[in-house]
């Protein structure tokens, strides 16, 4: 029988709903079927499955196997684990030619997802949209694949310790109930130094925070911690171990763009003049670092898939967004992965030579807006842009349109770009005073207006 998705599921970089609602094993199902077609006509025949610590990910689990294995694509099943386990599975495995996350990542308990790569690359944008053509078509292979389980998670947990300095530190690690909690808890036994670890207990309810590291509200108790302990610094993830978040030791948040600052300080001592990518959202201040560097500072679009691709294409060894994905090709694989990411944040330090509050400290405090994100009609969103872009074209002004609207100005920059995954705008405005940034954010007011919309409440990912 055809099958036919919610149509907010199909998203541009990964596949998403709520449970019962937008997305059920049937979907599951699906998913594997057009999956397992796609990897069998680009010559694949084996795929590795993981899944997260969602209440709903084993039932999707079950569903995406059988539906990959009536496709006649074989199945390695690696069980619960983050989304970078899964990741790494897929690029070292010989026998294995694409792989497929169950995971909601940092969204509410409800909900769940699918994230994928096909022969070593993200499988995003068209690809998912072909998911959804297949199914209602019916347009499916037919085959009678196996399944089998292994165990990576030591095996992956080993190779991220490999980044690890012999220097030791005290840290403080929150996983948010997440599914990176096992890996963390063997990885900190193979590191020097002293740890404390909060919430690594798998938990999908998720009862003590949100896992989004991102939003200060979820940093709390890792501040607690770090200020208890007097720790050198703290790390924090989201739901599935791929977006990374950090406090130094004076509990300042140290946002993904600041991270960036100092894993670039690292890499461009071993790379001079390696292009560093960065999403759209990032602050100036990182792109001067990587030119003050000596590197070559890139801005690209928002979006794991996107950043990922643009490394393969320029060579990038090391590229990382606002929220907190970072991703390291240098003495890596170039996918998002938090776990990794925080043993390079002790390592940087280490080779720099100076304390993470050290280096926080030396940032230029720059005056900005957290991402604002406000409802606007699916219909509009695109368009809108389109208009502002025509009118700051008119206007003769300094903008770069990459990704949205980004506009550089005496005062600092603003930017406004349609999400990709919801229908919102979401906007965002950095400058050296408080002035400067009511200047900026009057400007984002009167495009906006000019469009007939306003700046609403703030909604939520």
């Amino acid at each position: 029988m055809a099958h036919h998705f919610h149509p907010t599921s199909l998203r541009e970089y990964d596949i998403r709903g709520i449970i019962g609602e937008t997305l059920g094993a049937d979907d599951a199902y699906a998913i594997g079927r057009g999956f397992g077609t796609c990897l069998v006509h680009a010559g694949g025949k084996k795929a590795v499955v993981g899944y997260d610590g969602r209440v709903s990910s084993p039932m999707l689990e079950e569903a995406l196997v059988k539906g990959l294995n009536d496709s006649g694509v074989d199945v390695v099943r690696i069980g619960m684990g983050p989304t970078p386990m899964l990741y790494y599975a897929e690029a070292v495995l010989d026998d294995v030619d694409g792989g497929i996350e169950i995971t909601g990542s940092h969204n509410p308990a409800n909900y769940n997802g699918f994230k994928m790569v096909l022969m070593g690359k993200p499988f995003f944008g068209a690809d998912i949209q072909k998911i959804g053509r297949m199914a209602s078509a019916k347009e499916w292979v037919n085959g009678n694949g196996t399944s089998e389980q292994r165990d990576i998670l030591d095996q992956y947990v080993a190779r991220v310790a490999q980044a690890a300095p012999q220097k030791a530190f005290r840290i403080g690690w929150d996983a948010g109930n997440g599914a990176a909690g096992p890996a963390i808890e063997k990885l900190v036994k193979m590191l020097p130094g002293e740890h404390h670890l909060l919430f690594v207990e798998v938990d999908g309810q998720f009862p003590n925070h949100h896992p989004d590291p991102t939003d200060p509200a979820n940093l709390v108790d890792l501040q607690r911690l770090v200020a208890e302990k007097k720790l050198d610094f703290g790390v924090a993830f989201d739901g599935d171990g791929d977006r990374i978040g950090a406090i130094d030791g004076e509990g300042r948040v140290i946002w993904g763009d600041q991270l960036l600052q100092i894993y670039a300080a690292d890499v461009l001592g071993e790379i001079p003049g390696a292009t560093i990518i960065a999403d759209v959202k990032a602050s100036q201040a990182l792109f001067d670092r990587v030119s003050a560097l000596c590197g070559q500072p890139m801005m690209w679009k928002t979006g794991h898939s996107l950043i990922k691709s643009k490394m393969k294409e320029t060579g990038s060894p090391l590229a990382g967004e606002m929220s907190g994905h970072i991703f390291f090709k240098h003495e890596y694989y170039g996918f998002d992965d938090a776990i990794y990411a925080a043993v390079r944040l002790m390592s940087a330090s280490a080779k720099l030579g100076k304390s993470v509050t050290a280096l926080r400290s030396e940032m230029p405090e720059m005056i900005n807006t957290p991402e604002m994100r406000f409802q606007v009609d699916e219909s509009r969103k695109f368009a809108v842009i389109d208009e502002v872009l025509a009118r700051l074209s008119a206007d003769g002004a300094d903008v770069n349109n990459t990704d949205g609207a980004r506009v550089n100005t005496p005062d600092g920059w603003w930017l406004l770009r349609a999400s990709n995954t919801q229908d919102v705008l979401v906007a965002r405005a950095e400058a050296s005073s408080e002035e400067g940034l009511e200047r900026l954010m009057a400007q984002i007011d009167a495009q906006l207006a000019a469009s007939g919309l306003e700046r609403g409440e703030t909604v939520g990912h």
